[in-house]
């Protein structure tokens, strides 16, 4: 297996300028030859599609929603970084490099990580030429704000839905692409496998989520854009659509796996209010710039949180961290709500929350000022718990959100399978053991626009275009097996519905490979994933017919793939006996508690490569260089 991962030689600084001067192209006349399939029409999907099709290429998108714009980018809250320095207060590509690669506890690709530093200022300009409405100063300059694992202002926003404004203007460029003739756009068709020939991607087959029929599409080269696996834990800040199919389907293939285990458990969310709940809401990390966080110092404190004095208040993060206070990374933060709760000092009826409070924010600033920065947020979380935030502290606890494992990807962003490409959060590439806050956009927005259109003819350039159509007898053999496998599961006929067996997945896997992981806990999730695989396929109920819209088949296909993938997860999670990150193993920590590192053996990224049904995966690894960066212990105490 090749892990080359094509790094070009040369300073951190000249790399990417110099890469782009030196790879191969694709000539304007030419492009209109090639074709492009793009799964997926987020903020990565979108502006990969965009891009191509704008450049010239022949591109086909495809969506499982009704429209390109009800992609989960939509949901994305907080902001978007990038190293424009508007605020003076010494940022640069070097200081958003450096804190991307000490948020993610130094487990990712120095190369990658500086490019999308790099890219960063590029698509704040790119967004503002689309019209998307940035929050600005009372002068017309946009606005920034701070996130986590940073000391400086380098977040742009739209109050609190910068996802949608960006989906919205990368829908626009799609949109126009669509109307031009240069996209044929997919919607309501789910990839159901990828189609490989002779070692090389040659498209996809999908299924109309409104007949059932199985179809396929044939292609020049695959770009998956599909998102995170997080809903493999049920329950999640994720849409109940998310999943990790495409990407499974795409390791079973032939593509390698890289550090699934490493997955974001966002601090600042809904906590869940019963055992009905499906989904859980985020609350945007902006709020831990004007919102503090506590719990009481006395162990099932009853009162109203109004009536607990300040001496009497824990305000557990500015104790514990002095220097970043309740802006410190997302997994120290998750890690630390978890231990008050673990402690006793917990809130609300589970006892799993804690407080968020904007008391002293509208004392200082006022009322309007906090209500102008945060006023949808409140309103939403008004909504859903009947509490209005400005009266009394939110309740949060940390959940499921974003997952910085995916397909392994080289510098151009092609998998182990040649003319396979994976951006945006399908990939594993740029933030390590832990994503930095309003990173998420960047990445997708840095891979649509900027890495993927000009890497992608240095692998179309090479091969001549339109070989292979989807009449081929490959491509039969794989929609076959494709059908067969949803007449498999039509016909098991059990008692259980997909959503029940998800609900008891998910919770063996938050339990066991969640905030905080060991030995023991993951050798028993090992164990016991085959045997609900097995009540899966003897119990599952799935109703109605597969020639018409099923969500219950979809779904139960979905759940499929995640049991394999989550028995994977944890095989990963045992493997790398350390803690970095996101993924803490609690045999692995230091004396105050915090993440310890085992560099010596775990300075790599763990790639996993499919070896059939039957058979464990085999793990390769792939060593990290740290030039620019070098390896330290992270400190968000002094």
């Amino acid at each position: 297996m090749d892990f080359d991962a094509k790094i070009p030689d040369g300073p951190i600084e000249d790399k990417w300028t110099g890469h782009l001067e030196s790879i191969r192209l694709v000539g304007p006349r030419n492009r209109p030859k090639y074709k492009v399939i793009v799964v997926g029409s987020g903020l990565s999907g979108g502006a990969s599609a965009a891009s191509l099709a704008a450049m010239g290429y022949n591109v086909h998108c495809f969506c499982f929603q009704d429209s390109p714009r009800r992609a989960h980018s939509i949901a994305a809250q907080g902001g978007i970084n990038a190293a424009k320095n508007y605020r003076n207060d010494g940022d640069s590509v070097f200081r958003l490099f450096m804190d991307t690669q000490k948020g993610g506890d130094y487990r990712a690709r120095e190369a990658n990580v500086y490019r999308l530093a790099e890219c960063s200022a590029g698509i704040i300009d790119q967004a503002v030429a689309q019209g998307v409405p940035f929050a600005r100063e009372y002068g017309g300059m946009l606005a920034n704000r701070s996130f986590g694992g940073v000391l400086v202002q380098r977040t742009f926003y739209c109050r609190g839905e910068t996802g949608q404004q960006l989906l919205l203007g990368a829908n626009s460029s799609l949109a126009e692409q669509i109307r031009n003739g240069n996209v044929q756009m997919h919607t309501r068709s789910e990839m159901m496998d990828l189609v490989v020939v002779d070692g090389r991607a040659r498209g996809i087959v999908y299924r109309d989520l409104i007949t059932g029929e199985v179809r396929s599409e044939s292609a020049d080269a695959v770009v998956l854009a599909t998102g995170g696996y997080c809903n493999v834990y049920f329950l999640s800040t994720n849409a109940k659509g998310c999943n990790v199919t495409a990407i499974w389907r795409a390791y079973k293939r032939g593509a390698a796996m890289a550090n699934p285990n490493f997955v974001q458990i966002h601090p600042t969310c809904i906590p869940a209010s019963g055992d009905h709940q499906a989904k859980l809401t985020l609350m945007s990390e902006s709020l831990r710039n004007d919102g503090r966080i506590w719990v009481p110092k006395n162990q099932d404190d009853q009162r109203l949180p109004s009536d607990i004095p300040e001496d009497e208040r824990y305000y557990y993060l500015e104790e514990r961290y002095p220097r970043f206070g309740n802006l410190v990374p997302r997994d120290v933060a998750a890690r630390n709500a978890k231990d008050v709760c673990d402690s006793g000092m917990g809130v609300g009826s589970t006892g799993y929350g804690v407080y968020l409070d904007f008391r002293d924010a509208i004392r200082d600033q006022g009322q309007k000022v906090v209500n102008a920065k945060y006023a949808n947020l409140f309103e939403m979380y008004e909504r859903i718990t009947a509490d209005d935030p400005r009266q009394t502290p939110m309740r949060i606890y940390p959940a499921p959100h974003y997952t910085m494992g995916g397909l392994w990807v080289d510098y151009n962003l092609m998998t182990t399978i040649p003319g396979l490409f994976a951006v945006g959060e399908a990939n594993f590439s740029d933030h390590g053991a832990n994503r930095l806050g309003a990173s998420s956009l960047m990445q997708c927005l840095a891979d649509g626009y900027f890495v993927l259109p000009a890497t992608i003819g240095n692998y179309l350039s090479r091969h001549p275009s339109g070989e292979i159509k989807s009449d081929d007898q490959r491509f039969k053999e794989v929609e076959n097996e494709v059908r067969d496998g949803l007449l498999k599961l039509m016909s098991i006929k059990g008692k259980r519905s997909a959503s029940s067996l998800h609900r008891q997945l998910g919770k063996l896997m938050i339990d066991h490979c969640g905030i905080s992981r060991n030995q023991e806990g993951l050798e028993q999730a090992i164990g016991k994933i085959p045997q609900m695989k097995e009540e899966f396929w003897n119990n599952l109920s799935v109703p109605g017919s597969d020639d018409q819209v099923n969500q219950s088949l979809e779904h139960a296909g979905r759940l499929s793939d995640f049991y394999d993938f989550a028995e994977l997860m944890c095989r990963d999670a045992l493997h790398r006996d350390e803690s970095c990150g996101c993924h803490f193993r609690e045999e692995h920590q230091t004396a105050e508690g915090e993440a310890l590192r085992n560099d010596e053996k775990f300075a790599n990224v763990s790639a996993w490569q499919y070896r059939g049904d039957n058979r464990e995966a085999e793990l390769y690894q792939e060593p990290l260089e740290f030039e620019a960066a070098p390896l330290a212990q992270r400190n968000y105490k002094t």
